[in-house]
């Protein structure tokens, strides 16, 4: 079965808020999803660590869950896996393809749409228990608008999930030049500084949209063990847990 047979529902609605060159990185990585000693080698090795601290904060199971900018599905399969009922939303059509003929050959049931947050929370406000957006802020022109988003598909008294990467000297250092660069974990290019966020900002524009902070928690990375832990100190990647207010 090629990409190109499997079904894709696509929403036309609201896209403003995205890099049409952001989408066609990604998509160009879209038959290496799933490789884990390829590309995204970093995300599947870092997946197990945060689905074990969203299911810690949420307790997924029997929730339903929609995961913001889910790519090829590696979050939002393990989600699903972990009994949530989960939507896997992106813009990338090519990813969406691959996390769907994924699932079909693994049997983990996720539904998949093309569309944007923007967009499902015009037409689905307050649906969900759970909302995931994890590696995406840092990817969108208004980041702003993707948080206000997220807290609309919240339901009152849910969680949403953030993770994006911090500004400040360090982090270039170590998400730019020694991810991408010097460790070639990342394909050069994969980040901009310029649109890392710092998370007092995150944590203001999440309050803005009706979100409280839960957890700060920052992500390291060992090149010579491969693992990632969580760990205080949040300079470079980061985690934000937050709840919908009522």
């Amino acid at each position: 079965m090629s990409l190109r047979d499997l079904p894709c529902h696509y929403d036309r609605g609201m896209q403003a808020n995205a890099d049409p060159q952001e989408i066609q990185k990604f998509a160009d990585l879209a038959e290496r999803w799933w490789d884990p000693t390829g590309a995204m080698r970093p995300l599947h090795e870092l997946n197990p660590l945060r689905l074990a601290w969203i299911d810690r904060h949420a307790s997924l199971r029997g929730k339903r869950v929609v995961d913001v900018g889910c790519g090829g599905g590696i979050l939002a399969e393990a989600m699903a896996a972990r009994g949530a009922s989960v939507l896997g939303i992106d813009l990338s059509a090519p990813a969406l393809q691959v996390a769907q003929r994924h699932a079909q050959e693994t049997g983990i049931e996720v539904e998949y749409r093309q569309t944007s947050a923007e967009a499902l929370a015009e037409e689905r406000p307050g649906s969900f228990d759970v909302v995931t957006c994890l590696e995406v802020l840092e990817h969108v022109p208004q980041p702003t608008s993707t948080v206000a988003a997220c807290a609309r598909l919240a339901r009152p008294g849910g969680w949403v999930f953030f993770s994006t990467i911090n500004r400040n000297p360090k982090s270039f250092l170590l998400a730019i030049v020694g991810a991408e660069y010097v460790l070639r974990l990342l394909p050069r290019g994969t980040h901009d500084y310029e649109k890392f966020i710092r998370p007092s900002e995150l944590a203001a524009h999440a309050r803005a949209a009706g979100l409280e902070p839960a957890e700060l928690i920052g992500v390291a990375y060992n090149p010579l063990t491969r693992r990632f832990t969580l760990r205080p100190d949040t300079d470079v990647n980061y985690l934000m847990a937050l709840r919908k207010l009522a």
